[in-house]
This record gives C-alpha cells, structure tokens and sequence, in this order.
C-alpha cells in the first residue's frame, strides 16, 4: 500500500484530501507545517508527499530544500497543492525536484487523486 504525506495547513483542506487518498487505499497521514511535514516525512518515508507553500513555521519550499538534503527524502516524490500561482513560486523550488504543480483552486480532489495515482505508478 503506498504511503502519502499531506502537508497542510488548512486541516479541511488536508482532511478532504485524506478521505479521498484513503477511499482510494492508500495509507495517509497529515502534518500541519513544514517543521511537523519534516518529522513526519522522516518517520513515515512516503512513497508521495503533497505539500502547500504557504505555512506557518516553516514554508513548503523551506521543508523541500531541508528534505532535500536527507538519504531518506533525495528522491522523495513532491507534488506542490497550493493557492499559490507558479509564476509567484518560490525560485527555488526549480532545483527541488518537484513532480507536479497543482493550484488547489483549479482541480477537483478527484483530479489531484488521479494525478498523484500517475505519480505514483511511474515509481
């Protein structure tokens, strides 16, 4: 069973995201920010992590960038879930190696479902 990391803010937004990975069998666990996503992706090593940018604590980029540097993160597959336009990303994100760019505001969770579904049968 694939494993799949929320890291989220916005606990609606994480929870619905959940019920939908779940319904679909995956094993999914949810962190609030990027210094509580780090912890989790560490114990975890999720075969996906859906990340937002914008968070309190530590940014998505920041938590990225950190995991980056890891064993157990180098190749971690990374799709951005955010509000955030790609155009105002941070820069950095180029180098971290993300697998997908989502706008929450312009796909369905059934979409993003369907695209991490993708992601993760490309492992």
């Amino acid at each position: 069973m694939a494993k799949i990391a929320i890291i989220e803010d916005d606990l609606a937004i994480a929870q619905m995201y959940r019920l939908k990975f779940e319904a679909e069998g995956y094993k999914v666990e949810i962190a609030e920010n990027g210094k509580l996503g780090l912890e989790l992706c560490e114990r975890l090593k999720p075969d996906l992590i859906l990340l937002d940018l914008m968070m309190p604590e530590m940014n998505g980029d920041e938590m990225l960038a950190k995991m980056r540097t890891t064993d157990w993160g180098k190749d971690t597959k990374v799709i951005i879930l955010t509000n955030v336009g790609e155009q105002e990303a941070p820069e950095q994100l180029k180098d971290l190696r993300v697998s997908g760019y989502i706008v929450k505001a312009e796909m369905t969770p059934k979409q993003v479902a369907e695209l991490a579904k993708k992601e993760l049968a490309a492992a």
